[in-house]
């Protein structure tokens, strides 16, 4: 059931008007009643409508967006699409990142409901999704971003990161390469589980490294290979800030790309055109999912039903020269 104002006066032990108040952010409230309530609309998971904030502020017409950090340039991509969609539409954007665990989720439960914004869209940050889960429950409309499904009650664009990282294993195995270097992301991403599986299931014989998507986790995996002796004749990486970082590696270590080791990430972020050799990578289209995540939202909001099955937008292998 939906959390209401008088719920959350109860709990506080204050008036609706407090509550009301408090939300729009009005100075007659003392500060520890404040924090008192807001504590409370946290806890809950309480979100006002947006007509009666807009009533009591002016038109709201707000995004909110939750990522993990804005240090991936994945996200940055998705981003550029939610905010060219969104502006489009005549609405805001507020961002918020994770970027201090609990401590940051705390302040973001606080500021969806004194901020009131019309919808969430999601890049799931580690151990939010009950906080996610809650909002939702309690009327705010969430659309995830990369969620590969894994929760049927949010409305979800994804994209084929299982067949993408099977695309590179076939193209690696047609050019003779037997013995890869998987460089991950981090494990608890549900997209870095799918791009194992599907490169395992065309080229089991393989080693991995973990890694985070930076460009040293690539770097360091190559020169930690090289060091124990392993023999690897191609370099697998999660997503190109990696490959940028084992593409550095090989050429500080002597080794021609791709004579030696051929080299393929994941993403085409517009970096990947530029590296030496240009890279070979598994294209996933960032700035579609960003536009078609914050277009559902917006239809949602408008009145349009959320789908019930996820959209699944296509990956597409690009061939440079560090991987021909």
């Amino acid at each position: 059931m939906r959390v209401t104002m008088a719920d959350v006066a109860r709990e506080a032990g204050v008036s609706k008007t407090t509550v009301s108040r408090v939300i729009n952010t009005r100075s007659e409230v003392d500060k520890a009643t404040a924090a008192r309530v807001r504590a409370v609309i946290g806890r809950l998971g309480y979100v006002p409508s947006s007509g009666a904030v807009g009533l009591a502020r002016g038109t709201s017409r707000t995004l909110g967006m939750l990522v993990p950090s804005l240090t991936w340039s994945w996200i940055a991509e998705v981003l550029q699409g939610v905010v060219d969609t969104v502006e489009a539409r005549g609405y805001g954007l507020l961002l918020y990142t994770c970027n201090r665990g609990a401590e940051s989720t705390r302040r973001f439960t606080e500021q969806v409901s004194a901020r009131a914004f019309d919808g969430l869209l999601v890049v799931e940050p580690e151990n939010t999704l009950d906080t996610v889960a809650a909002l939702h429950r309690g009327g705010l409309p969430v659309v995830l971003i990369d969620d590969r499904g894994r929760h049927p009650d949010f409305p979800s664009v994804v994209t084929t990161n299982h067949e993408g990282a099977a695309s590179a294993a076939r193209h690696l195995r047609a050019a003779g390469r037997t013995r890869p270097l998987v460089v991950t992301g981090p494990g608890h991403f549900p997209c870095v589980r799918d791009r194992l599986r599907g490169f395992a299931e065309i080229l089991p014989e393989h080693r991995v490294a973990p890694g985070d998507f930076g460009e040293e986790s690539g770097s360091r995996a190559v020169l930690r290979a090289l060091a124990e002796g392993a023999a690897f004749d191609a370099v697998f990486a999660h997503n190109d800030l990696t490959a940028a970082g084992a593409l550095r590696a090989l050429r500080a270590a002597g080794r021609s790309v791709p004579d030696d080791v051929a080299v393929i990430g994941f993403d085409d972020l517009p970096m990947a055109r530029h590296t030496e050799p240009p890279l070979t990578t598994v294209r996933q289209p960032a700035r579609l999912l960003g536009e078609t995540a914050a277009r559902m939202l917006l239809d949602h909001l408008a009145g349009a039903p959320a789908p019930d099955v996820p959209v699944v937008l296509p990956t597409e292998l690009v061939v440079r020269r560090s991987a021909p």
